[in-house]
């Protein structure tokens, strides 16, 4: 029998992403990446050209494809579905100061976490929304349109017919009750200033389009919504990755409202919801140690585990960009409890210490958040090849870390939803992926009480 091929599609920050795959198996059968422009305020017909170059040669070999998109961008779209403006990307910040009056209108914190899932900040659609009717309000008067990034690729890859969205990445614009799973468009028109058409939600297991290449078009989703399906996350698991930031994130059954900010309450592609929290540092803090040490990343992975748990008493809190969890973005980082007597070896361990205790300060929220005890630990991101983060984790953490092997998840879960949506049936397929990696250690809870006593012992500090 001829196997039956999936594309799945990541357009992410950095690049586009394609990976054809066996739907049957998971095996992955080809790839293509290409880069995306930089920059926080990008013209969306640039994806469009990013995705013909990576993902145009595997289309006609796919009997499905799925696009999973970078989270919040905003898409303004006139009367005649042409962008009035260059998209707002997640890492836009302009528009924090429209989170806070926006967050006050709905009441505060937790009235807006209750109504929306998440308590507003810069990242969210909604905010650029009332940035655009403020800033520009003559682009606001002509947007007629709202959509986010997947959507408007998927839109152009179905021939331009209709727009269409996922609960998973609709619940990170702020205009969407995740509690009741639907759109709220009065709140997009309280930020707009008028009203505004939005996307037809669809289930993450819904067709709805076809290529020209006669590739039946899934509904796509969010890149974390992506994520989880392609690492395949269960009930009971965390999965913490640590790229540029650092993002913790769990698969509930119940919509999370976290009046704190420090969860986002957002949906799964799926029936479940995928609560998360974010930190501004990841895995930076260990190339800023490295380089601190004058060693090579290898090196400073050797010297930290040549230290004994606990670094010798020295302790860093690597708030080095400032933080959002906890919420303090004007901190700097710290350390504390250096000798004469300090090693190279404890110095080095202290970075790793630290990063992955901020790491668990994430994981503590969400379990706050949700009631929902940790099981395990799935490592992900470019933190997770250090073989020191690997080792020292369980022991910050207190339960077993498995770090899958190197893939793009993303890409991964955008051709799991095609391969689901395909089928018809209404769970995803199962695949027999790689075993990840496990490691375990002795729990040392006293490396994350001391991290803990740092960081409230400096709160207020700058």
């Amino acid at each position: 029998m001829t196997p039956t091929h999936v594309l799945g599609i990541d357009s992410s920050t950095q690049s586009c992403k394609a990976l054809l795959v066996d739907a049957a198996t998971g095996e992955i059968v080809a790839s293509s990446r290409q880069p995306h422009l930089p920059g926080t305020q990008i013209n969306p017909e640039r994806w469009i050209e990013a995705l013909e170059a990576s993902a145009g040669g595997l289309i006609d070999r796919a009997a499905a494809l799925s696009v999973a998109g970078q989270q919040h961008g905003m898409v303004a779209l006139d009367a005649r579905n042409e962008p009035v403006r260059d998209a707002m990307l997640w890492n836009d910040v302009s528009s924090a100061p429209q989170a806070a009056q926006l967050g006050g209108e709905l009441g505060g914190a937790q009235a807006t976490a209750d109504k929306v899932g998440s308590v507003l900040v810069a990242s969210l659609t909604i905010t650029k929304l009332r940035w655009l009717r403020e800033h520009e309000p003559a682009n606001a008067r002509r947007t007629a349109r709202v959509v986010l990034p997947h959507d408007y690729l998927t839109w152009h890859l179905g021939g331009r017919k209709e727009f269409v969205t996922d609960h998973g990445d609709a619940s990170g614009t702020g205009y969407y009750s995740t509690a009741e799973r639907r759109f709220l468009p009065e709140l997009a028109e309280q930020a707009l200033g008028h009203r505004v058409q939005l996307p037809r939600l669809a289930a993450a297991n819904e067709l709805v389009g076809q290529t020209a290449q006669g590739a039946r078009i899934a509904a796509g989703t969010g890149d974390n919504m992506a994520a989880a399906l392609g690492l395949d996350l269960q009930p009971g698991d965390v999965c913490v990755s640590m790229g540029t930031s650092g993002v913790a994130s769990a698969l509930v059954e119940r919509s999370v409202h976290d009046g704190s900010g420090m969860v986002s309450g957002f949906v799964a592609a799926g029936a479940n919801y995928l609560p998360l929290a974010c930190t501004l540092n990841g895995a930076p803090v260990l190339d800023f140690g490295a380089r601190m040490l004058g060693v090579s990343q290898q090196e400073f992975s050797d010297l930290a585990l040549g230290a004994e748990p606990g670094s010798g008493g020295v302790t860093l809190l690597p708030y080095f960009g400032g933080e959002r969890t906890p919420n303090r973005p004007e901190s700097t980082g710290v350390l504390r409890g250096l000798r004469t007597g300090t090693t190279r070896n404890e110095m080095a361990r202290a970075y790793v210490e630290g990063l992955l205790c901020s790491m668990k300060d994430a994981v503590a929220a969400l379990e706050n958040a949700t009631g929902v005890a940790t099981r395990r630990i799935l490592l992900i991101g470019g933190g997770a090849q250090s073989e020191a983060v690997r080792r020292i984790a369980p022991q910050v953490f207190g339960v077993a870390v498995d770090v899958p092997q190197p893939a793009e998840y993303v890409a991964l879960g955008a051709a799991r939803q095609a391969a689901w949506a395909l089928s018809g049936k209404e769970e995803p397929p199962h695949w027999d992926i790689a075993a990840p990696t496990r490691f375990e250690a002795q729990p040392r809870p006293e490396i994350y009480a001391r991290y803990a006593e740092l960081r409230e012992a400096t709160d207020g500090w700058t």
